[in-house]
């Protein structure tokens, strides 16, 4: 059987990412995950796509629509990960393929995203899938 890429909605669908969503937030709470994405959900248009095969999640990105002045319309990927005891099969690249056609139909141009420096095997995932690195991202913090 073919995995299934699908939105999770509700909170059963979303409670089931948690495990693969903790591998890349290890700080996320198991008690307090669903309540977060829900508010997510409801304040920042937040959406969890998920790739199921044989009943069990493989991956997840958490992604919103944005408008921008110098870009306009794009989605922004928040969040991707896949199960680290199934990377290199695709799950990936399933996920990213949905995002790019769900960014096309709503009229985005493009996909952005922000990968910490330390993360080079993800790295070399999204080169691979025609990402590229454009801009420094700079943070501060706010006490």
């Amino acid at each position: 059987m073919e995995p299934v890429v699908a939105h999770a909605q509700t909170d059963e669908e979303i409670a089931a990412t948690f495990e693969v969503m903790r591998q890349l937030r290890p700080d996320l709470a198991a008690d307090r995950y669903v309540a977060q994405v829900r508010s997510l959900m409801d304040s920042e248009g937040l959406r969890l796509l998920a790739v199921i095969d044989e009943g069990t999640v493989r991956g997840v990105a958490a992604y919103r629509f944005m408008q921008m002045l110098y870009c306009g319309r794009l989605l922004y990927l928040d969040d991707l990960v896949v199960d680290e005891r199934v990377r290199s099969r695709g799950y990936g690249a399933r996920l990213l393929d949905r995002l790019k056609d769900e960014g096309r139909a709503q009229g985005c141009s493009e996909i952005q995203l922000i990968s910490r420096v330390t993360r080079e095997q993800a790295h070399r995932f999204y080169f691979r899938e025609g990402f590229g690195i454009e801009c420094f991202h700079f943070r501060t913090r706010l006490d």
